[in-house]
């Protein structure tokens, strides 16, 4: 078991947000549904490689183009338009339309450029949408450092990572 450095073992769930994701939505029974772009299923795979993943991972969609987010989540392609496909307002409504299309509590979507090229934000801009129980849909947006592959790893760590704290705060909010 991976220690951090810290000497304290853990249990193989605890050295990976997605583990803690499958450890904490299935002690309360809730379930997460995925819209990823620039990550293209990586946030949903570092769910499913841990065992329970069937019980609190709903699905991903995989929304690459602009067209994707328009027919799979329902984004207004004059939002995409408007705003760009890297903004928060596109992170909002994927989030919320992979909600509205889901059985899920909650709902996580990545929306950002990876690289090595691009127009509009700087490579490494990542805009992470989030939606679920105990408050409104919200979006961050987060500058990654480093080759296409290290962005993408990032942004989808990054984004399983708000999930929990979201989760936690929630849970300490209703208890």
């Amino acid at each position: 078991m991976p220690d951090f450095g810290t000497g304290i073992s853990r249990p193989p769930h605890m050295s990976s947000p997605g583990g803690e994701v499958v450890r904490l939505l299935t002690a309360k029974r809730q379930m997460v549904v995925l819209a990823e772009s620039c990550t293209a299923g990586l946030a949903a795979d570092m769910i499913a490689r841990f065992p329970g993943a069937s019980k609190v991972l709903w699905g991903s969609f995989v929304t690459y183009t602009a067209d994707a987010k328009t027919r799979m989540l329902g984004v207004p392609k004059a939002l995409i338009k408007e705003h760009g496909a890297v903004s928060s307002p596109v992170a909002l409504a994927m989030a919320e339309g992979a909600l509205g299309r889901s059985g899920a509590s909650w709902a996580l979507s990545i929306t950002g450029l990876a690289g090595p090229g691009g127009e509009g934000v700087p490579v490494g801009t990542v805009w992470i949408g989030l939606a679920g129980p105990g408050g409104k849909p919200e979006a961050k947006s987060i500058l990654f450092k480093g080759n296409r592959n290290e962005v993408r790893a990032a942004a989808a760590a990054a984004a399983l990572q708000w999930l929990l704290e979201r989760i936690l705060t929630v849970e300490e909010f209703l208890v």
